[in-house]
């Protein structure tokens, strides 16, 4: 993507959540190109700092916060910081996973620990969770806000050798619903992009190469898919063109999974 302004979001401040690297950072630019001041937020501090600083630098408006969406008391330190600093937010895009940065295990059902089965929902969908809780309600109350959730294109289809993973990213399609249903009467707009095999990797070995290049001949595109293929969908919905959509998961994955 270029360095260009192009306006789309002027005025809006857009919480991005696993925002310091692969997709989230992806769409921290994209957003940011549109106008979106940015708050990247990560568990990775350092990586969110060298982001923010990233995009600073090229003209846009940006801070970092560092949380563990996973951790209540975090996630209320967080929403404290980002009051503090640039005051609440108008989208919160909800996209911290475990999964590639942090990545998971890919162990059949029978041979998975207890413990990774509930960091994964931990991280996954309490996250969401706990990040909707702390900044929807000021929404609520302006009665105007967007929440981006983002699944898998896996939830929809299956996946062998990551049920933890497809598990926790089902659970985002109807918390998304839920969410919608609940907060609709106050304006707040709740929706969820469903991605495909996604080459986010900073280190891309063999294994990833074969991963992200194996899921090409199921799709209607015949390329591998990239982060910037998903940001014009995180745009959208975070933009005044997107007001009358809610409930609803969008799914980007090059026409693979039809619906």
């Amino acid at each position: 993507m270029d360095g260009s302004r192009r306006g789309q979001l002027e005025g809006r401040t857009v919480l991005v959540t696993g925002a310091a690297h692969g997709i989230g950072l992806a769409y921290s630019r994209g957003l940011a190109q549109e106008g979106a001041r940015v708050v990247l937020a990560d568990l990775d501090g350092e990586g969110a700092a060298t982001a923010a600083k990233e995009l600073t630098d090229d003209g846009f408006g940006a801070i970092d916060v560092a949380v563990d969406v996973a951790d209540p008391d975090s996630v209320e330190r967080c929403r404290g910081e980002v009051v503090r600093r640039v005051g609440e937010v108008d989208v919160l895009v909800n996209n911290a996973a475990v999964f590639a940065t942090v990545p998971m295990s890919r162990a059949g059902y029978q041979d998975l620990s207890v413990d990774e089965w509930d960091r994964m929902l931990a991280v996954n969908l309490r996250g969401a969770w706990l990040m909707a809780r702390a900044f929807v309600p000021a929404m609520q109350k302006r009665g105007y806000g967007k929440v981006i959730n983002i699944s898998s294109g896996t939830a929809l289809k299956g996946s062998a050798g990551r049920i933890h993973y497809v598990t926790s990213k089902a659970g985002i399609i109807g918390f998304t619903k839920t969410l919608a249903r609940e907060v609709g009467d106050d304006g707040v707009a709740v929706n969820c992009i469903a991605p495909g095999s996604t080459l986010s990797e900073a280190e891309r070995d063999d294994d990833v190469m074969q991963r992200r290049t194996s899921a090409v001949s199921s799709r209607a595109f015949k390329r591998v898919q990239t982060p910037e293929d998903l940001v014009g969908s995180v745009v959208f919905l975070s933009s005044a063109a997107s007001d009358f959509i809610t409930g609803q998961t969008l799914v980007v994955d090059g026409g693979a999974c039809m619906h």
